[in-house]
């Protein structure tokens, strides 16, 4: 019992220091068009777009509040808004969520 929970604690560790990451080019192309459109200072669709990304999960690296914001990479077969979202914080760094902030995937260009 000891070595499978020493194992779990290593496991668990091993996933916070090597977080996942995505390459821009293997997002889906409503992924791709949102990060252009963060990348274009805001033009967003919507006013749900853009909205301050608080991090309650607490997945993410702790920032400060109003830090990053969020906007949907909405699926082509959904009518609202789905779960796939992308996290920017000042100074370009991205995440990708396809599970509505359960897992995130640093975007890599």
């Amino acid at each position: 019992m000891r070595a499978f929970a020493a194992l779990a604690i290593f496991c668990v560790t091993a996933v916070l220091a090597f977080p996942a990451e995505i390459r821009t080019a293997e997002l889906a192309p409503e992924a791709r068009q949102a990060l252009e459109q963060i990348k274009a200072s805001g033009a967003f669709s919507s006013p749900d777009e853009g909205r301050t990304f608080n991090n309650r999960e607490a997945r993410l690296p702790k920032r400060e509040r109003g830090d990053c914001l969020e906007v949907t990479a909405p699926a082509p077969d959904l009518r609202e808004r789905g779960a796939r979202r992308i996290v920017a914080g000042r100074g370009g760094k991205c995440h990708y969520t396809e599970d509505h902030y359960l897992t995130f995937k640093r975007i890599i260009e």
